[in-house]
């Protein structure tokens, strides 16, 4: 026959979702909900409080997070994850029942942390957030004994280590911890109030039905014999608190010889009575936890785990100081990984034209972030501080408004006879000068002007002379010749009109030359219109140094750069003669001198003196 929850053979009463045993179910109420609060501050943040009997306890993160759950007693014991110290996963006791505490740590999983236990719990409970980034939402759920519960009774027949409503009843036990193990985790020291007590093997009262006869006693036996003593169980740990038990034989009173257990009564054998061994505390070990996820997606990251110093004393893993786990070497807390190949940046298209024919414009390139199969990917699995540019300024030359001018060469076109001098003319944009300038226009500036080094000696027939030097030192330039129909006689040459040799091919007169690139060079503008018309004004001009190209250069000798501004209209201002204002003194300056000018017959006396003074000096005339 099976045995009931109430521990009566025979009994069919099971203990149902409340955790009563024989209920049927209507005497609790289920408790949840979700704590969304939105935390701010780093640190313990309690969520939810369990109450005493409390049974199938739920408590678990609605996702993965940074933060971490806590649990503790109302007593103040921390239960998990207390003092800013981080457990493992695995079965923690507290409040009278076993809680299991879960952390996925694969990096696929989206599952966040949970508390589970069945209960009933023997006090009070608070369950703690440590809140280190926002919070996911704290799902929870627990089953409380309702109004009308009728509380069970007491079980006096229940065997030591026999669940009770589902859990372990503990037994007493001494605290034999040295005084620092006490002092860094709590341990259990006895049963506490309200949970039921434990009643040893051998010792249940009867339970006999009143109709049932007694049985007959056997004779008692002769007492030549009797129970001793002689010996203890191996104890069940070799540290850290463990168990024995006495072992009796039979032996002769007087001889003290074993004999046959039969010998002896076995109604009076003492019952062996559990005796606690190996007090000392085991050594310290390092409890090594899980590595973290990789601190990076792709690329060399870093990962930590948790390295605890624990001891196992009273069949309970202990977090003890550090200092006792010195004889031990400490495993690595962090370690480098790598879970995949960065992406990298790619250039997948040349830069495109300038948007604009002249002045700045910007260009641009197609650059993306490809991952190590070839696919293109989101920039992010990129490293952003190496990305290459994707668009950039681009200058196509200025852009027309004014024309810019060399000096004129040096040489002429032709040693002697009529030839050419040359320079060479742009049209830019105007950034400098400070007086409006015109565009370019049609009205071009010439490259040439004729030249004159006096004539040249005749020749024979179609008499080319030898060729000029180049009109420029460098650049593109022309080379001059003469050529004539020339008669040739004895010790002369007659020069005849060209149409004489005109059934001759004429050679050329004129050809381009090009000694060597010019390098940058000085240009400048046309000299502005001057600023005044008399006792001095100025006139500006821009000047620029350019290259071969006509680009901007800064290879030009300053020494030689061209003046940007001069003086001009430096003569005196001459006023117009008024021919009803003339000196009719010939010793108006005398006027002048004294200041007599600010009366009105001296002012009209020396009318032309008085007046040119005014206009020299404002304000030399004033009221009498």
């Amino acid at each position: 026959q099976s045995i009931g929850c109430d521990d009566y053979l025979g009994s069919d009463k099971v203990i149902d979702k409340c955790g009563i045993c024989g209920g049927d179910n209507t005497a609790c109420k289920v408790v949840s909900g979700v704590f969304k609060h939105t935390l701010t501050n780093l640190g313990y943040h309690k969520i939810v409080e369990i109450p005493e009997g409390a049974t199938k306890i739920n408590i678990t993160e609605m996702s993965k997070s940074n933060n971490y759950l806590a649990l503790r007693s109302r007593s103040g014991r921390s239960i998990i994850n207390g003092n800013w110290a981080i457990d493992r996963p695995g079965r923690y006791e507290g409040g009278g029942t076993m809680f299991t505490y879960k952390r996925p740590n694969e990096i696929s999983s989206t599952a966040g942390e949970s508390f589970l236990a069945d209960g009933p719990t023997n006090e009070v409970l608070d369950v703690y957030m440590i809140h280190q980034q926002p919070n996911p939402g704290i799902h929870y759920e627990y089953i409380i004994p309702g109004d009308n519960v009728i509380s069970p009774p007491l079980l006096a027949h229940r065997r030591p280590g026999e669940p009770l409503n589902g859990q372990l009843g503990m037994p007493e036990s001494t605290n034999h911890e040295d005084e620092d193990l006490h002092r860094e985790t709590d341990t259990l020291t006895g049963q506490s109030a309200g949970t039921f007590p434990v009643i040893q093997p051998g010792r249940f009262p009867s339970h006999q039905p009143e109709n049932q006869v007694p049985a007959v006693q056997p004779p008692r036996q002769n007492r030549e014999h009797n129970w001793k003593q002689i010996g203890k169980t191996e104890c069940t740990t070799t540290c850290g608190k463990g168990s024995q038990y006495p072992v009796f034989h039979c032996v002769n009173r007087i001889t003290h010889e074993e004999v046959p257990e039969s010998y002896c009564d076995s109604s009076t054998k003492p019952i062996p009575e559990e005796e606690a061994c190996n007090l000392f505390p085991c050594p310290a070990f390092w409890d090594i936890g899980e590595w973290s996820e990789c601190s990076k997606t792709c690329g060399l990251g870093m990962q930590h785990r948790q390295i605890l110093c624990r001891q196992m004393y009273a069949n309970r893993t202990l977090t003890v100081q550090q200092y006792r786990c010195h004889h031990l070497e400490k495993p690595e807390t962090t370690s480098t990984c790598q879970l995949k190949i960065c992406s990298e940046w790619q250039i997948r298209t040349e830069w495109t034209s300038c948007s604009v024919p002249c002045g700045v414009g910007q260009r641009t390139r197609d650059v993306k972030c490809v991952s190590n199969l070839g696919d293109i990917v989101d920039d992010e699995e990129c490293n952003m501080k190496l990305r290459p540019n994707d668009i950039e300024n681009c200058d196509m030359g200025p852009c027309a408004k004014s024309w810019f001018l060399t000096e004129w060469s040096g040489r002429c076109s032709a040693e002697c006879g009529d030839g050419i001098r040359t320079r060479s003319v742009v049209c830019m944009t105007n950034h400098v000068s400070s007086l409006p300038l015109e565009g370019c226009g049609n009205n071009r500036p010439s490259e040439t002007t004729p030249c004159n080094n006096g004539p040249c000696a005749g020749k024979v027939e179609w008499f080319a002379g030898g060729w000029t030097q180049c009109s420029t030192e460098c650049g593109s330039g022309t080379q001059q010749r003469e050529v004539i129909c020339v008669r040739k006689t004895e010790g002369n040459f007659d020069v005849l009109n060209p149409y004489e040799c005109s059934y001759l091919e004429k050679p050329p007169s004129q050809q381009s030359c090009y000694l060597k690139p010019c390098g940058s060079k000085w240009f400048h503008t046309e000299w502005s219109t001057c600023s005044k018309s008399c006792e001095g004004g100025f006139r500006v001009r821009e000047v620029r140094c350019l290259s071969d190209d006509m680009t901007a250069s800064t290879q030009c000798d300053p020494q030689l750069k061209p003046e940007e501004k001069e003086p001009c209209n430096t003569q005196d201002c001459i006023p117009e003669i008024d021919e009803n204002c003339k000196d009719k003194y010939y010793n108006c300056n005398v006027v002048v001198q004294a200041r007599l000018c600010v009366y009105t017959y001296y002012k009209t006396a020396c009318c032309a003196s008085c007046t040119r003074v005014a206009n020299r000096q404002p304000g030399f005339l004033g009221r009498r």
